[in-house]
């Protein structure tokens, strides 16, 4: 294949030789890929100018349902006009599992300023990159994302000619949970259990190598049917990129095997939820990592800064600053919420520390690794949160840190405290998406500050419209615990 970093637009005939067809597509609010197949013909005439792409995609859910609240993007008024879809050509791969069909992703704008649209995820994200880089920085990001698999019941009716069954159907007459895991019971890190399912589990991995979607480590977690991977660390934007195809790769990979990825925040009440931590390090033009300190800082206020650059503390200060008036980014669903409870390895309040794994922020390098290792690891995102967003706001709260010489101002946690101890002074983190994204709305909040007014006027409108969905869905719970007794 190509090195992506070396295609222009005069070598696109050469590159897309052979084809008849190219695949685009651009990534909504609730980080779906929405696209479609386009003659090469057509590709190569608006390869460099863009074309016109419905901007409803900015105006719909993630259930095709135009939004109750008319948001500015898409709307009714403006006719779900259409927006300018422009193809990054540095995002070139095939596609191995549809015949190697080639596939660009897009970026969106405004058709009468060819400004970045707002709402645009990987234009956010570009828009925090660029500050950054104007200063001389650089950032690289990691990602590790945990899913549960489900096992589509044989009875599930397909259509005719359709091999694949339809989950939305099966659900549409059965109870969510009664469809069975990949796997029974708890084994993390399990060399027998992939075993058992070992085909859909070595395709992926092979799969996401041939998609440009390196994985790093790949295994079974703990809970019924759960896998965990560590995709390729990287460039922040690559990674971003990266997050979003590899869940299309693992649902793609699965249909054929009758398996249901999940990776919603919370599938099953009383087991650890799915989760999406974000590594992100600071680097220079020559890709020196930023965050470590050259030598320890014996009268450190803290021992677990005393290899913790200036920088880095700064950076630092600025996450744990924002943290709570961006969690509908870290946190975008109703289900969300259900993850983020005491004693599920999830964090709840604001909190870091060194190497440790119940806090908000895990500081990670330590004296006898490599400097260049030296990381943040915000560990508050499930596996259902927009990578594009998440990171772009990682990246404006440590930038604003900086920019501020913002000092850390709650203690890091101690071993063998947890979060919610008594040892944890950091604010409660929000109960619900109700409350989290009233913080995030507020006119005096830090998204606004580092993230625009637009953007989250938009994505808050997005999150109402997730919340009044909940007001008024009747659930099972309510109809097995009051249709007989009140």
């Amino acid at each position: 294949m190509a090195d992506p970093s070396t295609i222009t637009m005069e070598g696109l005939p050469t590159l897309l030789e052979g084809d008849n067809k190219v695949k685009v597509a651009g990534v909504d609010v609730d980080g779906i890929l929405r696209g479609k197949i386009m003659s090469k013909e057509k590709f190569l005439s608006i390869a460099a100018s863009g074309f016109g792409f419905c901007s409803v995609i900015f105006g719909w859910d993630m259930h095709d349902q135009t939004y109750f609240k008319e948001l500015e993007v898409s709307n009714k008024e403006n006719g779900y006009r259409d927006l300018l879809a422009k193809p990054d050509l540095q995002t070139f791969r095939r596609i191995p599992w549809e015949d190697n069909v080639p596939f660009f992703l897009l970026r969106f704008f405004d058709p009468d300023t060819n400004e970045p649209i707002c709402s645009c995820p990987r234009g956010l994200l570009q828009t925090q990159i660029d500050k950054i880089s104007a200063h001389g920085y650089g950032a690289k990001a990691g990602v590790e994302y945990e899913f549960f698999n489900f096992l589509t019941p044989n009875n599930v009716a397909t259509a005719a000619g359709n091999r694949t069954p339809s989950i939305a159907a099966y659900l549409a007459d059965n109870p969510p949970h009664s469809l069975p895991p990949l796997t029974e019971g708890m084994f993390g890190y399990s060399l027998t259990r992939p075993a058992a399912n070992k085909d859909f589990y070595y395709e992926i991995f092979e799969t996401c190598r041939k998609f440009r979607v390196d994985i790093e480590g790949w295994h079974t977690e703990s809970g019924p049917g759960v896998y965990e991977a560590a995709l390729q660390f990287g460039d922040i934007k690559e990674m971003a990129d990266r997050s979003s195809l590899f869940k299309l790769v693992v649902k793609s990979v699965a249909i054929p095997y009758r398996i249901t990825p999940c990776f919603m925040a919370k599938p099953k009440q009383g087991l650890p939820g799915n989760s999406g931590h974000m590594h992100i390090s600071l680097v220079d033009d020559d890709g020196n990592n930023l965050l470590a300190r050259n030598e320890p800082e014996r009268d450190a206020k803290w021992p677990d800064i005393a290899n913790l650059s200036d920088l880095g503390r700064h950076f630092l200060a600025g996450i744990l600053s924002g943290l709570p008036d961006i969690m509908p980014l870290l946190a975008p669903t109703i289900n969300s919420y259900k993850r983020l409870v005491e004693n599920f390895w999830a964090p709840v309040t604001v909190s870091w520390g060194y190497e440790h794994r119940q806090a908000s922020v895990r500081l990670v390098g330590a004296p006898g690794t490599k400097k260049s290792a030296t990381r943040f690891e915000v560990r508050v995102g499930g596996a259902d949160a927009n990578p594009h967003f998440v990171l772009a706001a990682i990246l404006a709260l440590g930038w604003r840190g900086i920019e501020k010489k913002m000092a850390i101002t709650v203690p890091p946690l101690g071993k063998g405290q947890g979060v919610g101890s008594e040892a944890d002074s950091g604010m409660r983190l929000a109960r619900s998406l109700r409350e989290a994204n009233d913080r995030f709305m507020a006119k005096d909040s830090v998204a606004r500050e580092v993230l625009g007014n637009e953007f989250v006027d938009h994505y808050g409108g997005t999150r109402e419209h997730e919340i009044r969905q909940w007001d008024e869905a009747v659930t099972d719970w309510e109809m097995k615990r009051y249709i007989e007794t009140v």
